[in-house]
């Protein structure tokens, strides 16, 4: 049996099928399921569903490194964590501000100053406070700027791990992803290495493109052979679109995680 387990974004798979069954379908495939803003769901719904939640939005509105915008965030992630107690779910995550329905933030910052980082690292402190009275871990996750998300502060993997290591809480963690990390930074390998006493969540996804591995330039079995090496116990998530059929991609995505050579698996595509 591999030391991680994999987990797929209900959000980018399955398109075509109404929500809750785009969950038990990924479910049933044997995957974890992740999603986005909870508010657009029926909660009630997805817990009927059976589904195991890996992550989940952990916030509505707001942002790290203002006052007012922290207020926001801090307020609705104490309404995300009502929600991942409906969903069991273990993890909430985050970003350096609020996205909008294309990815685009909320409050744009060219520039960081050195008042942004104090006040981002306060507001993560009171966010992992909060994690820690709900028996949750909140995530801060890394985008890329280049293509997806121009403008978000601290957007970088070299920031999020400098907060999240800053704050030192067991309930703030990193939520690595990997497709915006080879965008924005490259060297994957030596991130791991180098992020993993502190990640809470891996993801991936091929670049360009932004589909399952396999389909573009980065060689997921090398890192998942560094997560096998290093004994990394947590979820790797797959956040991408499927290039083609949704089981095909789930099923690459599976084989390039796979567990070393004389471990047992089973194809999804079997039976």
């Amino acid at each position: 049996m591999t030391g991680f387990r994999l987990a797929a974004s209900a959000e980018m798979l399955f398109l075509d099928l109404p929500f809750e069954e785009r969950v038990r379908r990924i479910a049933d495939l044997g995957f974890e399921v992740e999603i986005w803003d909870w508010t657009a769901k029926d909660v009630a719904a997805l817990a009927e569903t059976g589904a195991t939640f890996s992550s989940m939005t952990g916030y509505v509105r707001g942002t790290l490194a203002d006052p007012d915008g922290a207020e926001e965030l801090l307020r609705t992630a104490e309404e995300s964590l009502r929600v991942a107690d409906e969903l069991d779910c273990p993890r909430l995550n985050v970003h350096g501000t609020g996205l909008d329905d294309r990815g685009l933030p909320v409050m744009a910052s060219q520039v960081v100053t050195p008042q942004m980082w104090l006040t981002a690292a306060r507001t993560l402190t009171s966010l992992a406070e909060l994690g820690e009275r709900a028996g949750r871990v909140f995530t801060l996750e890394n985008l890329n700027t280049a293509v997806d998300h121009p403008g978000v502060p601290f957007a970088s993997a070299a920031d999020a791990l400098a907060l999240v290591e800053a704050v030192d809480s067991p309930h703030l963690r990193l939520n690595l992803d990997l497709y915006h990390a080879q965008i924005g930074e490259g060297n994957l390998v030596q991130l791991v290495e180098r992020a993993l006493p502190v990640v809470g969540e891996i993801q991936v996804a091929d670049v360009p493109g932004r589909c399952e591995p396999g389909t573009g330039e980065i060689h997921y079995p090398a890192i998942a052979a560094t997560l096998h090496r290093l004994g990394y116990p947590g979820v790797v998530g797959l956040e991408g679109w499927a290039s083609g059929d949704p089981v095909r991609a789930l099923e690459r995505f599976r084989t390039a995680f796979a567990p070393p050579a004389g471990t047992s698996s089973t194809s999804l595509l079997e039976g």
